[in-house]
């Protein structure tokens, strides 16, 4: 008797774990200028003597997680042949969601011996996590890299950047010495830092550009040769999802992911070669899945006013004023059980902020002297991207 798997003999993907998020290349492509400026950053590493703190700044998908584990990797080979340079730690924290606490404690945690408890959650303030966070510095010794990437989602980051840099010229560590290599997703995130901060740094920027459309294909062809079997992806496939990307973004993720899912698409039609067709179906499924992820990072708040606009879409009662929109987000809110935001200027500040991330469409009204003038949204996207997504957050969190 078959079962519902019996059918599945034949794939068109010799190692799909290369069109990954996770996967990481052992070359990296057309980012020559940006590794580059990067080794002349890192070089006092190899010499024992101070790294420079060191920041970049570029939008997602365009290679700067990859550059920085890809450079860490080299010069970590690299000091183990080099007699002037000190033992290297390299420690890397996403700080997406986290507090300036639980980074500082994260932190401590990696630099202590196996056999000592680790740092309490509760009990302790961020000056207790700091004061070990130099204690464990300095028991280790040697040079500390420590890359914080998404840093411009930390909250009281400007403690952080102002304590760590001083570190050593404060006496908090003598016998180690540390770095930062800060990625932000911001272009701006400097200028949100305070002066004391800036002068505090003296860090080298590195900024990442959006890829073109050759650089993508470049990218996606030496992916595709290791992700697929000999004549499975049309090189048109390859340059349609490159052109696909440059004009929307210039990020290679997006183009890795069409390629990827046009080969799944092709995969479930029983197609052998992944063709221009089944990539321009992959355009709706990305772009939807893009979707789904630019709402799972807004905050709480943001998501119940969207789960609210998208419910009074269903209804048609939209587009709504900001008041209407508060009346049913609190309705939301009491419903997941928080505590809702209680004023109507906090809300309209939400609304602002979703209408410039693109979600929202936002109409203005002038009633005359009768009605004043206001502003009334609507969603910008399928309200079902956002019920759907709402869901899955709820499932995944109970």
């Amino acid at each position: 008797m078959s079962g519902p798997f019996s059918d599945l003999t034949d794939t068109i993907f010799a190692d799909k774990s290369v069109l990954s998020e996770s996967y990481q290349p052992e070359e990296i492509l057309e980012r020559d200028e940006e590794i580059e400026a990067f080794s002349h950053a890192l070089q006092d590493v190899l010499f024992g003597r101070e790294p420079e703190n060191i920041f970049l700044y570029g939008k997602a998908g365009l290679g700067k997680t990859a550059v920085t584990k890809y450079m860490m990797e080299e010069l970590e080979s690299e000091v183990e042949v080099r007699e002037a340079a000190d033992d290297l730690h390299v420690h890397e924290i996403n700080c997406n969601g986290k507090t300036l606490f639980m980074v500082v404690r994260r932190l401590v945690n990696d630099l202590l011996s196996p056999d000592a408890s680790p740092f309490p959650k509760r009990g302790l303030g961020t000056g207790d996590a700091f004061d070990e966070l130099y204690a464990q510095l300095d028991r280790l010794g040697g040079t500390h890299l420590i890359v914080f990437d998404e840093i411009d989602h930390l909250d009281d980051v400007d403690t952080l950047l102002y304590e760590l840099p001083r570190a050593r010229s404060n006496g908090h560590i003598t016998d180690s010495l540390v770095g930062i290599i800060g990625i932000s997703n911001n272009y701006t995130f400097r200028q949100s830092l305070s002066a004391k901060v800036k002068d505090t740094l003296m860090e080298t920027e590195i900024s990442f550009s959006p890829y073109d459309a050759g650089e993508l294909r470049t990218i996606l062809r030496d992916r595709a040769d290791r992700a697929f079997v000999d004549g499975a992806c049309d090189d048109s496939a390859i340059a349609k999802a490159a052109a696909l990307s440059a004009q929307d973004m210039g990020n290679a993720r997006q183009a890795i992911d069409l390629l990827r899912v046009g080969a799944e698409v092709a995969e479930r039609e029983g197609d052998e070669v992944v063709d221009d067709a089944h990539i321009e179906d992959a355009r709706t499924l990305v772009q939807r899945g893009r979707l789904r992820n630019k709402i799972r990072d807004q905050t709480e708040h943001a998501q119940y006013i969207l789960e609210t606009i998208a419910k009074l879409e269903e209804r048609g009662d939209v587009p709504a004023r900001s008041k209407e929109i508060q009346e049913g987000y609190e309705r939301v809110a009491d419903a997941y059980g928080a505590t809702p935001l209680t004023t109507l200027k906090s809300i309209q500040d939400h609304l602002s902020d979703l209408h410039m991330l693109g979600f929202l469409v936002r109409h203005e009204r002038n009633k005359g002297l009768s009605g004043g003038q206001y502003y009334e949204y609507e969603l910008d996207l399928d309200p079902s991207i956002v019920l759907e997504t709402r869901e899955d957050i709820v499932q995944t969190a109970d």
